[in-house]
């Protein structure tokens, strides 16, 4: 944990107290020296049952060092694990303690609140000019490469799905059956690779980046830190904000991200792009794929 997060001053003042607690409140004052991260994702109960006291005793170890109670001692740890890079699983059964506890209402305000946040944090470090110049490298490129596996897997073939209906080089890798550096195997310094992987960093995105920057392909990096294995070998790279109380990164930021940049691909296009949007939607009426209001 970090030295600056509450919790950490919890485990100080827990440590000061040590020699004057009870044996067994300081048998539960080991255990949760010992396993801090377990705090944010267990009951009372399970506390004490795995330091092999009783819950009063847990409850008056959080007394004896200025708290109310054993809520009031685990909601740091809770804060570290809505903060900082802990596993999925200590971050799923966070949520399920949340449940347990009734306190949803508590669950709905941290998610959103994350959400605003994400956005807020994402674009207060991009300015125009960055989205303006990865967008002039995208639209003059011969083929565009959106690259994103698991959970980015979805967001790359979006933002993908919506540029082919102005655009029709634009690829989403790694394409069925094959792997993403295959994919990559004629692109050169005509071509664009947007790649997107957040912590933890998927090997088969980070191959793919290191193998197009090889062949002289233009990389617009997306992750969530300036340190990321894609971030520092692109030529174009934003750094998104994707903390969450949930078990997984955010993907609010991505999305709002490439919703705009491709926003400004359109806006720095040319007239042909809009000529294509409007053929490509006029088809589609054509065919009966969408449902004509009835007047």
């Amino acid at each position: 944990m970090n030295g600056t997060d509450v919790s950490s001053e919890v485990l100080e003042r827990l440590t000061e107290e040590l020699a004057v607690l009870t044996p067994e409140a300081r048998k539960a004052a080991r255990y949760v020296l010992e396993n801090p991260r377990e705090v944010g994702v267990s009951t009372v109960r399970e506390i004490a049952e795995a330091a092999r006291v009783k819950p009063n005793t847990v409850v008056r170890m959080a007394r004896q060092i200025g708290f109310e109670g054993y809520g009031d001692f685990r909601e740091p740890f809770r804060d570290d694990i809505r903060r900082n890079d802990v596993s999925f699983p200590d971050r799923a059964r966070w949520l399920q303690g949340i449940r347990h506890s009734g306190d949803l209402g508590g669950l709905y305000a941290d998610l959103l609140g994350a959400a605003i946040r994400n956005i807020e944090e994402t674009f207060a470090e991009i300015d125009a000019d960055q989205l303006q110049s990865a967008a002039e490298a995208v639209w003059s490129a011969r083929s565009v490469y959106t690259l994103g596996v698991g959970v980015n897997n979805s967001n790359a073939s979006n933002f993908t799905y919506l540029a082919r209906t102005g655009m029709t080089d634009f690829h989403a890798i790694p394409r069925p059956g094959s792997t993403a550096t295959d994919d990559l195997a004629w692109a050169d310094q005509r071509d664009v690779l947007i790649a997107i992987t957040c912590r933890p960093y998927r090997t088969e995105v980070v191959e793919a980046v290191n193998t197009a920057r090889k062949q002289g392909v233009t990389v617009v990096g997306i992750s969530d830190s300036p340190a990321s294995p894609i971030i520092l070998p692109a030529q174009h790279s934003f750094v998104l904000s994707v903390d969450t109380p949930q078990f997984f990164p955010s993907s609010v930021s991505t999305i709002a991200l490439l919703e705009t940049l491709l926003s400004f691909i359109v806006a720095v296009s040319s007239d042909e792009i809009v000529e294509r949007v409007e053929k490509f939607h006029k088809r589609r009426h054509q065919l009966g794929l969408y449902q004509e209001e009835q007047i």
